[in-house]
């Protein structure tokens, strides 16, 4: 564009209203619109309008049988005054969050910088072994077979050989085990979406920067990773970032299937069960839909702090 089209159009802009311009440009990009039209619809259906209709039937007594009945901020009273239960769940929630959240992340980071220093074909096959557990459907096989409660469960069959057990644990079974052992298999789940993202990003990094930063003083890799390698990246480890905080606060999944539901003294009971149990248990839907509200203004308010720490990267 050149300078005295440019001209043209501030000036155009001043004699217009901001809806008057924003109209103007939408017509004018009305193809781009039009293709992205589709996503927009689904987007709004499926995420924008029930993420609004939960906040309105927060503050209901909606049951799905009768008419829902405005109760105000009776949910939200009742859920941090009176429900000890939830608040062992926000516990635990933010206990595995804390833990499972930063370290696969980091794992997930380091494990795709590893590999982007391999040949390419071995680098393929590296990448399927990796990422194997996050889309295997029978994972939690592996580990229930592991950690099985009799004497035939691996675990069991070698503590006893050794001699340092002498009974079965009954590790799934157990308040002292139930959270350690679905943390490991979290972690151990975790390389998924997020991984390959990162070896996509470091993939499309130009080798030329970090000639340049040879010459510019970079001496070791690790300067290598913050100055160069990290900046150029900021867009994958933001979706990282997201990935990774949407999953450790949503592993319930992980738990209901080795630990079944709930899990022995809610030890390992979260929010999003709690939000299963008064949903699709109990049907008290205005009072799930409060701890689904909570559940993502916390999810929203660990993204813009991720966001944020992210945002220093490389400066």
């Amino acid at each position: 564009m050149s300078h005295k089209t440019a001209e043209k159009k501030a000036v155009a802009r001043k004699d217009m209203t901001k809806w008057q311009w924003t109209w103007k440009e939408m017509k004018r990009n009305k193809v781009a619109y039009l293709m992205v039209a589709p996503y927009m619809i689904v987007f709004t259906c499926f995420t924008v309008l029930p993420v609004v209709l939960s906040m309105v039937i927060s503050f209901t007594d909606f049951n799905m049988l009768e008419l829902p009945n405005i109760v105000w901020l009776d949910n939200y009273v009742r859920l941090f005054l009176e429900d000890d239960i939830f608040l062992i769940a926000a516990k635990n929630t933010f206990i595995f969050a804390a833990i499972v959240g930063p370290v696969s992340y980091i794992m997930s980071l380091m494990v795709a910088w590893f590999i982007n220093e391999l040949s390419p074909k071995i680098r393929a096959i590296v990448t399927l072994i990796f990422y194997a557990p996050s889309i295997s459907g029978q994972v939690y096989l592996v580990w229930a077979t592991l950690f099985s409660s009799d004497s035939y469960g691996w675990a069991n069959a070698w503590l006893m050989e050794l001699g340092i057990i002498n009974k079965e644990i009954l590790f799934f079974e157990d308040a002292d085990w139930v959270m350690p052992l679905c943390i490991v298999v979290a972690i151990w789940t975790s390389l998924g979406t997020s991984f390959l993202a990162f070896i996509a990003g470091l993939q499309g990094i130009d080798k030329a920067q970090f000639e340049a930063g040879a010459v510019d003083g970079i001496r070791n890799r690790w300067q290598e990773l913050w100055y160069i390698t990290l900046p150029n990246m900021k867009s994958q480890l933001m979706f990282g970032a997201v990935m990774s905080i949407t999953n450790s606060f949503g592993f319930g999944a992980v738990v209901t299937a080795l630990c079944g539901f709930p899990s022995v003294d809610y030890a390992a009971h979260t929010i999003v069960h709690h939000l299963e149990d008064y949903a699709n248990q109990r049907f008290e839907i205005g009072y799930s839909s409060t701890i689904a509200v909570i559940l993502f203004v916390v999810m929203i308010g660990a993204n813009a702090l991720v966001k944020k720490v992210l945002s220093k990267v490389g400066s």
